[in-house]
């Protein structure tokens, strides 16, 4: 059976109308075009090779490698077949992987730069294993922009006032809302482990089950779009924004990471059940080259609030056994489970990236056998500030460092720093209440 045979038994057996077929750009939105489910397969779907150009507000780059904004050809892939369960009619989606016309890859495509990063690791025999949990804020739809958001009011018509951090109570005020949630990512594959109230007001944090790094990073897209569907279908806002609030917790993503080898062991162990070289390799990549790519766990200036005033968000690349204050956590694990926790990336990041980053940055500590730091004890954050303060020296950073670009190529990383520095100059380009309440008549 052809592929396109597969795709149209899969549609007509589920009565399907409409296929969403879309590629996630550089933020980690969906573009692409809806086909009517009888004509899906029948011709090749193209979209401009510049989606990946636009800024967070839709305007483009200059991208000198594709000034004729050449078509992609786009090719679905049948792994990613899924229900759109909040669709009117019957509705499926699936991932477009993206090619030029001489069939090489598109290197400023997202998912397919983390696909090329694993494949790094499997031309040395080794598959990644991730586990992301991801942080948000649902909000009243009723919140002024300009002024601090307002989280929506539960049961009892309440709004919730105090921190309830793993708080059961206070999930269960927006039980209706888990519940759709729990459904709609059930329907869609998307594997989540337990849902816990966070540090701020109506703050929850999703884990997903440990899996490979690009069907992981799909299904973080995938529940982002979803927990905004819900959120409509409830009539309230969800933010995934690193710092939303200026008294509270930001939100973060975290990445577990371990390695498996061709038998599946896990090489951050030797068979004594102790940390393996390579164990103490990667992590010595984290600390060594993640300074090159913050740009891409904090991609926008609101990014770096979120550091700037620490709440269970990390301020340096320390190390520790289970302990959360560092930006590198090691939790307390047997020795086939032994993982390392990434801790700096926000919310609001493109999970294909973000991924890919903190995978190379190890990559490289292994295959140049770094050392990491000695591990702390206590608390982190009253350690030194070891990250970049703003987002301009995270842009410059990423411009120059040579590893990152023989490790995620030079297209990209001119492209992508392009953007952010646009965004950065357009943010520049906003004069603020504050600038206008304080220093207007003061200075």
């Amino acid at each position: 059976m052809s592929t396109d045979e597969v795709f149209q038994s899969w549609l007509k057996e589920r009565k399907i109308e409409d296929v969403e077929a879309f590629v996630p750009d550089m933020a980690g939105s969906a573009r692409g075009k809806i086909v009517s489910a009888d004509k899906f397969g029948a011709g090749p779907l193209k979209m401009p090779e510049a989606i990946f150009a636009q800024t967070i507000t839709g305007d483009y780059v200059h991208n000198a490698l594709n000034v004729e904004d050449r078509d992609m050809q786009l090719i679905p892939d049948a792994n990613t077949l899924r229900l759109v369960p909040w669709a009117t009619d019957p509705a499926a989606s699936v991932f477009l992987d993206c090619y030029k016309s001489d069939g090489s890859p598109i290197d400023t495509s997202p998912r397919g730069l983390l696909k090329s990063v694993l494949k790094k690791f499997e031309d040395r025999g080794w598959s990644p294993v991730v586990a992301p949990e991801v942080e948000f804020y649902l909000l009243s739809a009723h919140s002024d922009p300009n002024a601090e958001p307002v989280p929506p009011q539960g049961r009892l018509g309440r709004t919730e006032g105090a921190r309830q951090p793993y708080g059961i109570d206070t999930m269960n005020d927006f039980d209706s809302y888990i519940n759709d949630l729990y459904s709609f990512c059930e329907v869609q594959g998307i594997r989540i482990d337990t849902l816990s109230q966070e540090m701020g007001p109506a703050q929850f944090e999703i884990n997903f089950l440990h899996g490979n790094a690009i069907d992981l990073a799909d299904q973080v897209f995938l529940f982002k779009r979803t927990v905004r569907e819900v959120s409509i279908k409830h009539e309230i806002h969800a933010t995934f924004l690193a710092k939303p609030m200026a008294a509270d917790a930001g939100s973060a993503l975290h990445i577990h990471q371990s390695i498996l080898d061709k038998n599946g062991d896990n090489i951050f162990s030797t068979k004594e059940g102790e940390a393996s070289e390579l164990f103490y390799g990667f992590l010595g990549g984290l600390q060594t080259y993640m300074p090159d790519v913050l740009l891409m766990f904090a991609p926008y200036v609101n990014s770096y609030r979120r550091f700037l005033s620490p709440w269970s968000s990390p301020v340096n690349l320390s190390w520790a056994i289970d302990n959360r204050t560092v930006g590198l956590r090691v939790p307390d694990s047997d020795p086939e489970n032994r993982r390392i926790e990434n801790r700096l990336a926000g919310s609001d990041v493109n999970p294909y990236l973000a991924i890919a980053a903190s995978l190379a940055c190890g990559y490289l500590g292994m295959i140049e056998n770094l050392k990491p730091t000695d591990p702390i004890e206590g608390s982190a954050y009253s350690s030194e500030f070891g990250l970049h303060r703003h987002i301009f020296m995270a842009i410059e950073a990423l411009q120059s460092s040579t590893a990152m670009r023989n490790m995620l190529g030079d297209n990209f990383i001119n492209l992508y720093c392009a953007l952010k520095d646009a965004e950065y100059r357009e943010f520049q380009g906003i004069i603020t209440p504050w600038e206008r309440e304080i220093l207007m008549f003061n200075v």
